[in-house]
């Protein structure tokens, strides 16, 4: 792996401004496509809604995971984890290479609150074995969490190699800041943000970001950079803020 690969991750709240004023999605396809990314974890992507379909004049005519990909992402995988009358939403991963395989895991806390652990697999050029990306979302109350950590961590156990490089990433609602110390203990884990900066970085909410509940970690890579991506460009589009990295191999 000769060039660092760059990531990001983004709740991208169903497409809408915060309180569902506005439709976002065209202006978050057009933010993302300045950060130059090679894969992009994203939560709460709408893949149909009906209702909103019919409110909102220019509301696109694909799934938004697939209209996000347009024409820079060659590859994309969609976990449709909360399904209701009017639609259904979920984690998605954009790929500017090749998704070998990919599952989607309910790691639901409750029949209340559906959630999904995305994980792919992506051929990277450079890169001998397949890098793993696992995009979550987690539950709100800390009892749900516990059980899913412990999802996250049996998965990865059975279904990543040691050696193998892996990114998990997305919105884990970890207002005490308790994950991190947990998923370093039980798998070797560093969180980017902690490791580059210090901290973890606060990505709620994004007008002004206050809570630290988006995160990246990391397996088998070095930190090259990383960013959250505040200013009025971005927090009109979403209630989070969006978090990018450059990552690269370790030897």
């Amino acid at each position: 792996m000769t060039s660092p690969l760059h990531i990001a991750s983004y709740n991208i709240h169903k497409g809408l401004s915060q309180f569902n004023r506005r439709l976002t999605v065209h202006e978050l396809r057009d933010r993302l496509g300045t950060l130059g990314t090679d894969i992009v974890f994203l939560q709460e992507v709408q893949g149909c809604h009906g209702p909103r379909a019919s409110r909102f004049q220019h509301w696109p005519g694909r799934p938004q995971h697939e209209f996000l990909a347009g024409h820079v992402y060659t590859d994309s995988a969609y976990g449709k984890n909360c399904v209701y009358d009017t639609g259904h939403h979920g984690n998605a991963i954009l790929s500017r290479y090749k998704i070998l395989n990919w599952e989607n895991e309910d790691i639901s806390a409750h029949a209340y609150e559906s959630r999904g652990m995305l994980h792919c697999q992506i051929e990277v050029p450079g890169v001998a074995a397949p890098v793993h990306c696992i995009n979550v979302h987690l539950a709100l109350n800390e009892g749900g969490r516990k059980r899913q950590l412990a999802q996250i961590a049996a998965r990865v156990r059975k279904m990543v190699p040691d050696g193998a490089p892996l990114i998990l990433a997305g919105d884990f609602n970890d207002w005490r800041v308790r994950v991190g110390r947990y998923f370093e203990d039980e798998l070797g884990l560093v969180e980017v943000f902690e490791s580059h900066h210090g901290k973890p970085a606060r990505s709620y909410p994004s007008i002004l970001p206050m809570f630290q509940l988006d995160r990246i970690y990391i397996r088998r890579f070095t930190i090259q950079t990383a960013q959250v991506h505040t200013g009025n460009a971005w927090h009109r589009i979403s209630d989070h803020a969006a978090l990018s990295a450059k990552l690269q191999l370790a030897g």
